[in-house]
């Protein structure tokens, strides 16, 4: 009985593998988008800062910057729960700084339903919101690819997600590669498929009367992940601007970068049980494959917690001297199947890579140490199971200051 669970389990992520991997396929190429309209929409860009004191001077300066019409877009850092000289600086800058003080509620999906409401209530209103974190930099043009996004009808719209310090160490270097990977193979695959795509936290914009109408609501510890879930369970479908570039700080050091996605991973938990079987109750009632799509993603949390029971659970069966109880379904197929599978899983990195312009050689040799990297994923998201209501939000530390023009001027 038990052996024929591990089968099943193994079955339903095969499957997994094989349809995100047909998915992948279709952001292999771009389509290129020359949608350009006039700048027309008023813009309220938020920041988040929770003692951001040696970071969002800079974002403010490139927010400042942007090339587009500055009577028709404001900034508002959000000093939640500060305790530095944050608010100072940006005040310093001639920007509003709203201190939001409640160490009840913690966390950047609290201070955005605050900051929300304190917009809701201005005299000025505004036909969009754009949301960025306080280490961010963010290209000159963010706005006027948004602009033209929401001028063709588009409520909800996530930037592409850069690194921008991606050589700074093996770490950097992995998020930087997952990060490509994901922009491209995930998220433009399903905007070239007209399928909904997902928010990254991040370089997010929304249309303003349809914030007011949901309302935020997301306030998990992955407050980008349940927003997008809300939207698609409402048929709202967020898009990809691939032009629109957004760079965030990753941590250096394994140890923070392990404390991060555990955040991620217990958030996850929360967000797939609230949202997986509605989803998946209407994309059958529906017939929808978009609705299916993101109760598959919803999950995919477990599925990563699943592998790693069922590879522990074979791995210690072939280890243990005894006649073996458990199957692995590879026992089942040719021979060559599981050599197809890990080229396909592996050849897809490099790829990646290569079509995102990468030229390199330091970058591609962190192929190997990110392998590591991508496995430490596993025993993360066994902890984030068991540790899953845990609340508490994570602050990530910061240890310089880098300016846009650095960033791009640095070629990876």
């Amino acid at each position: 009985m038990v052996n024929t669970i591990i089968i099943l389990f193994q079955i339903f992520l095969a499957f997994v593998g094989v349809y995100q991997f047909s998915i992948s396929l279709f952001g292999i190429a771009r389509k290129r988008r020359e949608l350009k309209h006039k700048p027309q929409k008023s813009f309220a860009v938020l920041v988040a800062a929770h003692n951001e004191a040696q970071v969002v001077g800079a974002l403010v300066e490139n927010l400042k910057k942007l090339d587009y019409p500055k009577e028709l877009y404001d900034i508002f850092v959000i000093c939640d729960n500060c305790t530095d000289n944050t608010a100072d600086i940006v005040r310093s800058y001639g920007v509003n700084a709203c201190e939001r003080k409640n160490p009840h509620l913690r966390g950047k999906g609290h201070a955005i339903e605050w900051m929300l409401k304190e917009l809701w209530a201005m005299p000025r209103q505004y036909d969009a919101i754009v949301m960025f974190d306080a280490d961010n930099l963010v290209g000159n043009d963010f706005l006027i690819h948004m602009n033209n996004d929401l001028c063709e009808g588009h409520k909800v719209i996530q930037g592409y997600l850069d690194t921008k310090n991606p050589t700074d160490s093996w770490v950097t270097a992995s998020y930087a590669i997952t990060y490509w990977y994901c922009n491209r193979l995930w998220q433009l695959s399903r905007r070239n498929l007209n399928m909904a795509n997902y928010l990254g936290g991040t370089g997010m914009c929304f249309d303003s009367a349809l914030l007011k109408e949901m309302g935020w609501g997301a306030t998990s510890l992955v407050e980008d992940l349940e927003f997008s879930m809300r939207c698609v369970k409402r048929g709202i479908h967020p898009v990809l601007n691939y032009d629109a570039k957004v760079y965030d700080e990753k941590p250096l050091s394994f140890k923070a970068s392990s404390r991060q996605r555990l955040r991620w991973m217990q958030g996850h938990f929360t967000v797939a049980r609230s949202y997986f079987f509605p989803l998946l109750w209407a994309s059958i009632k529906e017939r929808s494959f978009v609705k299916f799509d993101a109760a598959l993603y919803s999950i995919s949390v477990y599925n990563t917690f699943i592998g790693f029971l069922v590879t522990a659970l074979l791995w210690l069966d072939n280890i243990i001297p005894a006649e073996n109880a458990f199957s692995s379904i590879y026992y089942y197929l040719p021979y060559w199947v599981a050599g197809v599978a890990i080229f396909a899983t592996v050849i897809m990195f490099p790829l990646v890579m290569m079509l995102e312009g990468i030229r390199s050689g330091k970058m591609y040799a962190h192929l190997f140490s990110m392998v590591f990297f991508q496995l430490s994923w596993l025993p993360i998201t066994c902890y984030a199971f068991f540790t899953q209501n845990n609340k508490q939000w994570s602050h990530t530390q910061h240890t310089r200051v880098l300016r846009l023009e650095e960033v791009q001027s640095k070629q990876v």
